[in-house]
């Protein structure tokens, strides 16, 4: 399944805080992550953070589009619908 997220690098602290309706988008998964957007650093947090929550192996989750842009397009397995919608609040892995 796509899972479209938009990404906050640079956070004090690594979260997931909810879903939100994007204009451009339509629902994505707001996350916060600690690393920097530099030289692929917050992309790779991202994926690790995102597997990490939704109980993955890394190779599982897998970014499709948006490498360097806020919206980014991540392939889950359809094993992981159940979890994703549980973040509804604030969320650390």
């Amino acid at each position: 399944m796509k899972l479209h997220v938009r990404a906050t690098p640079n956070a004090r602290t690594s979260e997931i805080t909810g879903w939100e309706d994007d204009p451009r988008a339509g629902r994505v998964l707001v996350v916060r992550i600690a690393a920097p957007p530099v030289d692929g650093k917050a992309n790779t947090a991202i994926r690790e953070f995102l597997a990490k929550a939704l109980g993955l192996p890394k190779s599982s989750v897998v970014l499709e589009k948006g490498e360097t842009s806020r919206i980014k397009t991540f392939t889950v397995p359809d094993s992981a619908a159940g979890k994703l919608s549980a973040f509804s609040g604030k969320s650390g892995a």
